[in-house]
């Protein structure tokens, strides 16, 4: 998987991919022989750290668990994979709930080997993955190690979370941010991607519309302030709000916040130029798919950076507009549709 945004293979959906954890789980419970036990909670383990970190089957086959899988600041710490190149492990988050888990398995006395090495024949692990993809009705392809790590990387995106952070976290390279990206530190890129990964665990948010950015300027006037940020893929996204709100948020600039808009404030615009409109936020993309009904119809538009925003508009306007799958389009709304969110 070289490239993200040019990488077209069909994965396992969010939905696919909780069926087959499911049957992992189940799997490694029903034996009753200690020692089969123990070889099946090893391949579970290797599934759950490719399944939410996105790393490669060799990258999880060299972990020391005892020192690389840190539950206390739940971190795996995979190491660069030629250490001869002077490159720096990376860590990858994982949520509270993965790491309690993983801590709770790793401290059972008959799993006690798992804390020395995970290593396991690559051949052995693939075949254990298609046995269970194939068990869930799923081609066995899409259940390689591989295709998991594909389909990590396409649910981050779905989710909104950034190029650049999903790319960190796959161990990528990242691209560098031109004059025209606002500059973001790594542990500004990483406080994101912790951030998205602990409300991705808890479902507090569908993610489709939120843009995770830093605050450039903040404009204060006597009863309200317009807030402008960044967003990591070089987005600018404009919002206004009461000055109150302003002070009891403790908004500055430079802080990181998450903009939510929701879907039916969007309006689309089938136009190749930006058009001219009142609204304070334009975003070009392409309509990815229409979900079409009776009365509304919803649109989700890819964004240049391969995100997606989702529009919910009539289907009278949407047929009016003659509104298709693959046409370039403006997602436009106003800065009042805009609400910020401080992650603590």
């Amino acid at each position: 998987m070289k490239g993200i945004s040019k990488d077209h293979r069909r994965y396992l959906d969010a939905g696919q991919l909780h069926t087959l954890e499911e049957s992992f789980r189940g799997w490694a419970k029903t034996p009753k022989r200690s020692d089969v036990r123990l070889s099946r909670q090893r391949i579970l383990i290797i599934f759950l750290l490719i399944r939410y970190t996105g790393a490669k089957l060799n990258e999880v086959l060299s972990l020391h668990p005892a020192k690389d899988i840190d539950c206390s600041h739940n971190q795996i710490r995979f190491q660069a994979e030629k250490e001869e190149s002077g490159a720096a492990a990376r860590k990858v988050h994982i949520s509270e709930h993965l790491a309690n888990e993983l801590q709770e398995v790793l401290q059972l006395q008959e799993c006690a080997p798992l804390l020395k090495s995970l290593d396991v024949d690559p051949a052995f692990v693939r075949r254990k993955f298609y046995e269970r993809a194939l068990e869930c009705g799923f081609d066995k392809q899409l259940g390689g190690p591989e295709m998991i790590r594909g389909a990590r990387a396409a649910e981050l995106m779905r989710g909104n979370l950034p190029m650049p952070a999903v790319q960190e976290m796959l161990g990528q390279s990242t691209p560098n941010l031109t004059s025209a990206y606002v500059t973001f530190t790594p542990s500004e890129i990483d406080q994101v991607t912790r951030l998205y990964i602990e409300r991705e665990a808890k479902r507090k948010t569908s993610a489709r519309n939120s843009f995770f950015g830093k605050i450039q300027t903040i404009r204060q006037g006597e009863i309200q302030a317009t807030v402008t940020l960044s967003t990591l893929s070089g987005n600018t996204i404009t919002t206004m709000i009461t000055v109150n709100s302003l002070e009891n948020l403790g908004l500055s600039e430079q802080q990181l916040v998450t903009a939510e808009v929701k879907a039916p404030w969007v309006i689309l615009q089938n136009s190749a130029e930006q058009p001219r409109s009142s609204a304070d936020n334009a975003l070009s993309g392409v309509i990815q798919s229409i979900n079409r009904g009776r009365v509304s119809s919803e649109y989700v538009v890819k964004l240049g950076d391969g995100t997606t925003l989702c529009a919910v508009i009539s289907s009278e306007s949407g047929q009016q507009l003659d509104l298709q799958e693959g046409d370039n389009v403006w997602a436009l709304f106003n800065c009042y549709g805009v609400v910020l969110h401080l992650d603590d």
